[in-house]
């Protein structure tokens, strides 16, 4: 879905590099594949053809981080869950 991004830290030898594949469109979602010594990000359509992908030698990531797009705010336990036999009443502004 829009919004997923995946970022890769990549050891360069003098450093490291970050790079990052963000689904761009609606419908979009990025996916990571492992296999022997290649870790491929995909960004995929809904029916699944890959629309970019970025290959990656594993022995040289450093740091594979998922950012699902789907992500829930964290709740905040000292507010009060609201009283579902009680009508919900609109805010005045």
């Amino acid at each position: 879905m829009r919004g997923d991004r995946v970022e890769v830290v990549v050891d360069t030898g003098d450093g490291s590099r970050t790079f990052t594949v963000t689904a761009t469109k609606a419908g979009r979602r990025v996916e990571v594949t492992t296999s022997r010594q290649i870790i491929e990000v995909s960004e995929v359509t809904r029916t699944g053809v890959p629309v970019r992908t970025a290959r990656f030698l594993a022995p040289r990531v450093i740091a594979l981080v998922e950012h699902p797009a789907g992500d829930a705010p964290a709740v905040d336990p000292s507010i009060p869950e609201p009283d579902p036999g009680r009508p919900r009443l609109s805010p005045e502004w």
